[in-house]
């Protein structure tokens, strides 16, 4: 398959579609593919998480999320598979959830997070994108 510039995800209209999306909103944004991979996250984003894209690269949606070192609002460990983004991958759902994460320069911030499966023709999942926003007090 080719490659269509979007990380290592294969050619995938909704892909392309949502990170033309992303990339064009100043709403944090990431997207990982059907495979779990993290392929790309926006400018604001960036900003948010304190790391470009380009200097952190393709990672699985499970190096991500231990990057992050996800918790609840309580401070209960959250698996990755309870994670807005990891409801929407497995149940192929969408998920919203409050939750406090380590942005990749160290801060430790409260975030909201809601993210939704993108599918294609005939019910075919193509990845994951997740918006997400610092929580007001």
């Amino acid at each position: 398959m080719t490659n269509d510039g979007i990380g290592t995800a294969p050619r995938s209209l909704p892909l392309i579609l949502a990170r033309e999306l992303a990339a064009n909103l100043a709403t944090p944004m990431f997207l990982l593919d059907a495979t779990g991979m993290l392929v790309f996250y926006n400018d604001a984003a960036e900003l948010m998480l304190g790391r470009t894209y380009a200097e952190l690269g393709a990672v699985t949606a499970d190096e991500f999320g231990a990057m992050l070192q996800l918790t609840d609002v309580d401070g209960t460990p959250l698996r990755r598979r309870d994670s807005p983004a990891g409801i929407a991958f497995i149940n192929r759902e969408p998920a919203h959830r409050r939750l406090v994460a380590t942005t990749l320069d160290g801060r430790r911030e409260t975030f909201e997070c809601t993210s939704y499966p993108l599918f294609g023709k005939e019910d075919q999942m193509h990845g994951v994108l997740a918006v997400f926003w610092k929580a007001k007090s």
